[in-house]
């Protein structure tokens, strides 16, 4: 029995071998040539995005200048920073759906002038001022409020202040000035704001302030032309702001001790060349 080996071929072995080459060498020359392709396509892309760059600075800047160099005059501030807005008349105020209300309190010992005396105080709230006015006797307070006929703004602050003038003591008819003056206020202090006094020394100080027949009180509200109270150790002062203050270092000139001959003369000066203005 014969066996035969079959030998493959050396042609057939060689020629499989020069495909492999050739295949090697088409996919090496392929690969040179992408490089190749893909370096000229870096360089000119590095040649070009410098001077893309370069235009985009240039153009950024021109609108940086543009911007801030504004030459449109409309686009400017003006010079007056505050708006100017035409004064808001009385009847744009006034609400006619709720009406606003004061409630000033008086002192008991206050309440019997009060009952005497007001026929002459609510005549003037209720003529000159068109406010409603009543007094609660339960709570002790006289209650005033706006209605539709109540023209002026201030109306009912000018009718409490003149509610509560009375109340710390001053005449109606000296109180009503508040009503007509604008330029009128009131000024209250004690004597301990001035100076710390007990016993006998805190009634000297009182002494020397109302003076013999009360002629020191007097003549403080003549020369200052004011209104004084001297209630206990309280004392109020009804005026303008100007005498207000002179009537006041009066006072406290008093209750540190000076001599009523010494704040006379000091009157005397003051009244002079407030005289002497008003020519």
């Amino acid at each position: 029995m014969v066996v035969l080996h079959a030998e493959p071929s050396s042609s057939s072995t060689t020629h499989k071998k020069n495909r492999r080459k050739l295949n090697r060498k088409a996919s090496a020359k392929s690969a040179d040539i992408q490089d190749e392709e893909m370096g000229d396509e870096s360089a000119d892309i590095t040649e070009v995005v410098p001077h893309i760059l370069a235009e985009q600075g240039k153009q950024q800047t021109g609108d940086d200048d543009e911007l801030m160099i504004d030459t449109d005059p409309s686009s400017l501030p003006t010079q007056s920073s505050a708006p100017a807005f035409p004064p808001l008349p009385a009847s744009a105020q006034r609400t006619a759906l709720k009406s606003e209300m004061r409630r000033i309190p008086i002192p008991p010992h206050r309440m019997t002038p009060l009952k005497k005396d007001w026929v002459n105080i609510f005549s003037p709230l209720t003529e000159m001022l068109q406010l409603q006015v009543r007094m609660n006797v339960q709570r002790k307070c006289v209650e005033i409020r706006t209605s539709k006929h109540t023209q002026d703004i201030g109306a009912i602050q000018k009718g409490a202040d003149f509610v509560k003038s009375y109340a710390l003591g001053f005449d109606v008819n000296d109180a009503i000035a508040l009503l007509r003056l604008d330029d009128l206020y009131l000024d209250s202090f004690e004597i301990k704001d001035v100076k710390t006094l007990h016993g006998d020394h805190l009634s000297r100080a009182i002494g020397r302030i109302a003076g013999q027949d009360g002629k020191t009180k007097f003549t403080i509200e003549n020369a200052s032309r004011t209104r004084i109270v001297l209630a206990d150790t309280k004392i109020h002062i009804l005026g303008s702001f100007q005498n207000i203050k002179i009537a006041r270092d009066a006072i406290v000139s008093l209750i540190l001790g000076s001599p009523p001959g010494k704040v006379y003369a000091g009157l005397r000066t003051v009244s002079s060349r407030m005289r002497q203005r008003a020519l």
